[in-house]
């Protein structure tokens, strides 16, 4: 297909904020995954919004009504509030609302909204990033907050980097000590600190689409993969696949949402993680997913794109 019949695709990212490098990385994703397998009838234009707050597109500066006339669709990964001024102008686009990035990053304001469909999620605490002006000597707030976990949910606990942090190891800890150490371990990094109670079970994650072969709600569930390795029944499969469709439709996700189960022998489903962003690189559990039923990754990404055009 000639250039000029391709469809224009913006990538939206930067930003300001925790936005600013993630959407960097899942915005190149995003541009790597079109001009390798969609590129014949799609051009990524590459958007940056930079740390001022001024946009470019392809390294020059332009103001945002100008991308009018530069794009058909632009896929936003950054902060959801850019999706309200390309909305504003009329510009077709794909991203998380608001309410679904305030979910994702609130692990309290989800687990009391999927309450109302009957789900449940690990007790957990965040601990803000460490300021040793406001928190006092390392050692000493290692051990209160280690206290103040204890206190709320018994062992074993779970802590890790409360955003993705591949620097950061995930800590299975058993012993108050060893809690106390991992906190440590995470103030260490910089970064906010999920403590959460480990779920023992057999785990699950499954890729939910809007619209995907037809269906309102489509599920992948392939049976190569870890669900089938987990050894879940045909009923609990079944359940499964009801509960993502729920779920999809309760957080109103928009086109693609990504839910990790774990089923607890005798407390039943608990959800511990949701994404709204498809995870676009080689060798994904998406890319795997989409392989067991027979689809291609990239089919994926078109329905997406074809259904904000």
């Amino acid at each position: 297909m000639q250039s000029d019949t391709k469809k224009r695709v913006g990538i939206l990212r930067g930003g300001t904020g925790g936005y600013y490098k993630s959407s960097l990385q899942r915005g190149g994703d995003v541009i790597a995954h079109i001009l390798e397998k969609l590129g014949d009838k799609y051009k990524p234009i590459d958007i940056l919004i930079d740390k001022d707050y001024l946009w470019h597109v392809n390294g020059l500066p332009v103001v945002a009504s100008d991308l009018m006339h530069q794009v058909d669709v632009v896929w936003n990964l950054t902060h959801p509030s850019f999706s309200n001024i390309l909305t504003s102008l009329s510009i077709p686009n794909i991203g998380t609302s608001s309410f679904a990035s305030s979910l994702e990053n609130s692990r309290d304001m989800l687990r009391e909204h999927i309450k109302k469909i009957n789900l449940l999620m690990p007790r957990s605490i965040v601990l803000p990033v460490y300021q040793e002006d406001f928190d006092g000597p390392l050692d000493k707030y290692a051990i209160k907050k280690a206290k103040e976990v204890f206190n709320k949910f018994s062992s074993p606990w779970i802590v890790k980097s409360f955003t993705p942090d591949e620097s950061m190891g995930i800590h299975l800890t058993q012993t108050f000590g060893e809690l106390a150490q991992a906190i440590q371990d995470g103030v260490n990094h910089n970064k906010s600190i999920l403590i959460e109670e480990f779920i023992s079970g057999k785990p699950a994650a499954v890729h939910s689409i809007l619209g995907f072969r037809g269906e309102n709600v489509y599920v992948l569930l392939p049976e190569n993969s870890s669900i089938e390795q987990a050894g879940f029944t045909t009923t609990e499969k079944e359940k499964i696949i009801t509960l993502a469709k729920d779920l999809h439709q309760h957080l109103n996700a928009k086109n693609y949402l990504k839910t990790d189960f774990i089923l607890h022998p005798r407390r039943g489903f608990f959800i511990t993680n949701i994404e709204f962003i498809p995870d676009l690189r080689m060798g994904s559990h998406l890319e795997k997913s989409c392989e067991s039923i027979g689809a291609q990754m990239h089919n994926v990404v078109e329905h997406i794109l074809e259904g904000a055009i």
